[in-house]
């Protein structure tokens, strides 16, 4: 279902819990938002659509990767950024990494760990911000 977008700064600055094998369709709604979004956005957090939960969606251009309860293990070659965000008006600055490695549950709750690079890397990185209730 395509979800409002959340642009509520007192929702969306409070910490997600971890999501459980009973939040898949969290994912659908994730999928179905992105891509009614897709002219202007390239990844989403759960709390953007309205659950405070552990999970994104990040684009990788061909493929639309769901992630449950991602954590960054690795990050390689700072530097800053200005990013905007579809909760937010305007743009802000923010550091970010080149390279990162996730690990996360898929939606069939298998643990996967994927490296991200360049523009994918930004994008899991700011979704990862919104988990932490952090707002650029």
């Amino acid at each position: 279902m395509i979800k409002d977008i959340v642009k509520d700064k007192h929702f969306l600055s409070k910490a997600s819990s971890n999501a459980t094998k009973k939040d898949p369709y969290i994912a659908d709604d994730l999928m179905d938002t992105l891509n009614y979004h897709k002219e202007e956005c390239l990844g989403l957090a759960a709390n953007m659509i309205g659950y405070s939960k552990r999970v994104i969606i990040v684009s990788m251009g061909f493929v639309d990767i769901v992630m449950f309860n991602p954590v960054i293990i690795e990050k390689s070659q700072p530097y800053l950024t200005n990013e905007g965000c579809l909760s937010l008006l305007g743009q802000r600055a923010t550091q970010r990494y080149e390279t990162i490695k996730v690990t996360y549950k898929d939606k069939n709750w298998k643990q996967k760990t994927l490296t991200l690079n360049k523009l994918a890397a930004q994008i899991c990185q700011h979704e990862l911000d919104h988990l932490e209730g952090r707002l650029i």
